[in-house]
C-alpha cells in the first residue's frame, strides 16, 4: 500500500491516549457534517457502533503491514456495508470525519505529514472496501446499486 506505517501508528497511539473514545467524536462529526447517513446506523446502539469501529481501527492499525489480511478483511467489510446502504460517495465523508476527529485530538501535534499519511491510508482502506462491495454487488443482482443515495 505504500503507507507511512510508523507515522500512522504513532499518531493513532497519541490520539487514543488523549481520547480513548475517539470514535464518539468521529460519529459526532460525521452526523453533523453528513446527517443523511444517520439513518444507516439504526441496527446498533451508538455505543455498540463506536465499539465496533474502535475495534476495527485497532485491528487495521495493528496489521498495516499484512496486505493479505487487510485485503481479506476490508473487502469483506465493504461487501457487508452494501446491505447497510453504504454507497461509494460516502467513503470520503467517513475519511473526512475520521481525519477531522484525529486532527482535533492531536491538536498542535498534527502536521501536514500526518494529514497525508491518514489521507493515503483511508484512501487505501476505502479502495479495498469498495472493491469488496463491487464484487459483492456483481454476485448479487438484488444488492443495492452503488449510485443509490441516502438523503440529499
Amino acid at each position: 500500500m505504500g503507507l507511512n506505517v510508523g507515522l500512522l501508528r504513532e499518531s493513532f497511539e497519541l490520539v487514543i491516549e488523549r481520547e480513548p473514545n475517539l470514535t464518539h467524536r468521529f460519529y459526532g462529526i460525521l452526523f453533523s457534517r453528513y446527517p443523511q447517513v444517520k439513518p444507516l446506523f439504526g441496527r446498533n446502539s451508538r455505543e455498540q457502533q463506536e465499539k465496533m469501529l474502535s475495534e476495527a481501527l485497532v485491528a487495521v492499525i495493528d496489521r498495516l503491514e499484512d496486505a493479505s489480511w487487510l485485503e481479506e478483511k476490508l473487502m469483506a467489510m465493504g461487501a457487508k456495508h452494501v446491505d447497510y446502504g453504504v454507497t461509494d460517495a460516502m467513503y470520503p465523508w467517513v475519511a473526512d470525519a475520521l481525519i477531522s476527529a484525529i486532527a482535533e485530538v492531536a491538536a498542535a501535534d498534527w502536521t501536514p505529514e500526518h494529514q497525508r499519511a491518514w489521507t493515503n491510508a483511508l484512501g487505501a482502506i476505502a479502495s479495498l472496501m469498495q472493491r469488496g462491495a463491487r464484487e459483492y454487488r456483481a454476485g448479487r443482482p438484488d444488492a443495492p446499486a452503488p449510485a443509490a443515495q441516502v438523503g440529499g
